[in-house]
């Protein structure tokens, strides 16, 4: 479990985050923040004071991370390149959570290693990493401006036979239940949004298309959402295609594998990131994926 609790010693009275600071190496806006999230405990009690004393024994929750042996495909001295399974979240939801991406970066550079943007829990594919504070803020800076062009293989229901440019805008809905807050719907009242969508091969056993997603702009879920407008959900989406009481049974691991497959199409979201395009210090990279994607989305149907 990366996330555990330590037992602390403190000999003198003295400030928690003065403490976090020497003796286990943290900057100071980092322990102020770890101690206003609970993370500190005090004869039992959650201390939420950043400026709060500390004198004899007291626990402390951090994260250590542990690695399950995933390695980057690229790596500079700044940045590295994951290929991210399907599965695998990028960031710990809770202290509980026993693995996600963090892990690996973490382990492999350090506690200023941190990931540069985000792909979805079912989507596999490529993730960037930074390996320090300046390069963070400079690729993070760079997804925001849309000044790396990312590119993503998807398997769709039905056969696209043409180059489409989708521009619907898209909306997330707050004001409804909790499984409807996180979907997002095409809506006139959203915000605009576009996907190029570019079919590269169709299956006509499985009625099914072999597809290129470029997004033009950067809405959560919106290559799904886009795809299933348009009337070609991703295979194996367990949200967008399906009914409300079969996204509450997902969501609560109530679906086994074999009845995803029936009423999705696959085991898993049939959506890769596959390749990343920037400029970074005045060097082009053009990074591409090395997971064979189509053999595992044909072997997640089975």
């Amino acid at each position: 479990m990366p996330f555990i609790v330590k037992k602390l010693f403190a000999e003198q009275e003295q400030k928690a985050f003065l403490y976090l600071i020497r003796e286990l190496g943290y900057r100071q806006k980092e322990a102020q923040r770890l101690i206003a999230k609970g993370r500190l405990f005090c004869n039992g009690k959650v201390m939420s004071n950043t400026a709060g004393m500390v004198k004899g024994e007291f626990e402390f929750i951090c994260f250590e991370p542990e690695s399950r042996g995933l390695m980057p495909i690229f790596q500079t001295p700044e940045f590295a390149l994951f290929d991210k399974p399907s599965g695998v979240m990028v960031h710990p939801q809770n202290r509980y959570t026993p693995y996600s991406m963090i892990d690996e970066i973490k382990y492999h550079f350090g506690d200023d290693a941190n990931i540069a943007h985000r792909i979805d829990q079912e989507t596999s594919g490529l993730l960037l990493a930074s390996k320090n504070r300046d390069s963070e803020r400079m690729l993070k800076m760079m997804f925001e401006e849309r000044s790396i062009t990312k590119r993503y293989l998807a398997i769709v229901h039905g056969h696209v036979s043409r180059e489409t440019k989708i521009t619907v805008p898209l909306l997330r809905r707050k004001d409804e239940s909790a499984i409807v807050r996180m979907v997002v719907k095409a809506d006139e009242k959203g915000k605009p949004s576009e996907t190029l969508i570019t079919p590269l091969e169709y299956f006509p056993g499985l009625g099914m298309t072999l597809v290129e997603a470029k997004p033009l702009t950067g809405r959560q879920h919106q290559i799904r959402v886009h795809l299933f407008h348009i009337g070609h959900p991703i295979v194996g989406d367990p949200i967008y295609g399906q009914n409300e009481i079969d996204v509450i049974r997902f969501l609560d691991k109530k679906i086994s594998p074999e009845e995803r497959i029936r009423k999705s199409g696959a085991k898993r979201l049939l959506l890769h990131a596959s390749q990343l395009e920037f400029e970074f210090r005045r060097v082009h990279y053009f990074l591409k994926s090395k997971e064979e994607f189509v053999k595992e989305a044909l072997d997640s149907m089975k």
